[in-house]
């Protein structure tokens, strides 16, 4: 690369790192951070090995997928589950399968529902308040109950 770029000399693939890592600062997400990775060794084999600008290209598109994909592996799947919480911003989930009275009676199929504190919107068959309930679903941010 150093023919396309002179004023960068042996430069060029670090320089490219460093741009990469800055989108990642600038980004949501994880993602450039692997296109910088894949820069920089790209630049450390250039160093090593002296290779011409296309097998550096190709070199670099290597590299870049499977950082991508490396990366991808490592930041999927349940390890990013909070184990102390693991419905952290999806409490309603939580009440799947847990029974409850219901403290207002559902009517036409909608109702309320009060639990710790706070008042969820219910889906179900009409009930009398008194009810005992069980939540068997969530469908958007209303609880879907039945009868027990």
């Amino acid at each position: 690369m150093e023919q396309l770029f002179p004023f960068l000399g042996n430069w060029v693939w670090f320089v490219a790192a460093g741009i990469f890592l800055m989108l990642e600062l600038l980004s949501p997400g994880v993602f450039f951070i692997w296109l910088g990775i894949a820069a920089a060794l790209t630049g450390v084999i250039d160093n090593v090995h002296d290779l011409p600008w296309q097998g550096e290209l190709v070199l670099y598109a290597f590299l870049a997928v499977v950082s991508v994909v490396i990366g991808r592996s490592f930041y999927a799947g349940p390890a990013m589950e909070p184990a102390d919480n693991p419905f952290l911003n999806r409490r309603q989930m939580g009440y799947v399968g847990r029974s409850f009275t219901l403290n207002q009676p559902i009517v036409n199929g909608r109702g309320k529902l009060t639990i710790e504190d706070t008042m969820w919107e219910i889906e179900g068959p009409d009930l009398a308040a008194g009810t005992r309930i069980k939540v068997t679903a969530v469908k958007d941010m209303t609880l879907v109950v039945e009868s027990l």
